[in-house]
């Protein structure tokens, strides 16, 4: 986990272990959070209703921490199986797909080099699993697209003192960390090991998530 050619905050790289865990193949679409704003009479996000982010297949944005958290209870709830928001290290681990020492989930190309990459992502994120092909374990859009909430508090020295099984993030903190890039900037798909962190309340437009689940 992390890496020497990111930033301070991605070091030291260190051996993680992590249970069995299972994580949804795409992000949390529009369509699929419209069936928890109904049950549960929960307020739309901002730009709910703004056509470059109100597609159902696109990922639902400018939800906060808090929001996909009550998601997850609501699943959990109506499934009967327990879903929650993956760890920092949960994440990094589905986002390599089994390749270790590599930058991105293909390898070490650039973002650059991707089909069509400069024409992608204009004024929103993209409908879930329509462009790119998925990883080696069948995850669609993983470092890119919306950046992905984790369940962490963000500490940028984590990784110094972190346990090395299942380490949950830090106790208590000040921004809840998130992986993955976003349609929104300029380099819009991330290194697997690159970290990024808001306050837990924002509601940002290049934010969404997706769910992990404990089998």
């Amino acid at each position: 986990m992390g890496s020497e050619i990111g930033q301070d905050n991605e070091r030291p790289v260190h051996r993680v272990w992590v249970d069995e865990f299972m994580l949804a193949a795409c992000q949390v679409t529009n369509v699929e959070y419209a069936s928890f704003l109904d049950a549960t009479g929960t307020d739309t996000p901002p730009f709910w209703h703004d056509p470059n982010f109100n597609h159902p297949q696109q990922p639902v944005v400018a939800v906060s921490w808090f929001d996909a958290g009550k998601y997850c209870e609501w699943l959990s709830c109506a499934s009967g199986r327990h879903f929650r928001l993956p760890t920092e290290a949960e994440w990094e681990r589905a986002a390599r797909s089994g390749i270790e020492n590599r930058s991105f989930p293909w390898g070490d190309a650039p973002p650059e080099s991707l089909p069509d990459y400069e024409r992608r992502w204009k004024n929103g994120p993209e409908p879930v699993a329509r462009y790119a092909p998925p990883n080696a374990f069948g995850l669609y859009d993983i470092c890119e697209n919306v950046h992905e909430w984790c369940s962490d508090w963000y500490q940028s020295d984590y990784y110094a003192a972190s346990p090395e099984r299942n380490p949950p993030g830090p106790e208590t903190g000040q921004r809840r960390a998130s992986r993955g890039g976003s349609w929104r900037h300029h380099i819009k798909v991330t290194r697997c090991a690159a970290r990024s962190s808001i306050p837990p309340e924002f509601h940002y437009a290049d934010y969404g998530f997706r769910v992990a689940c404990t089998p």
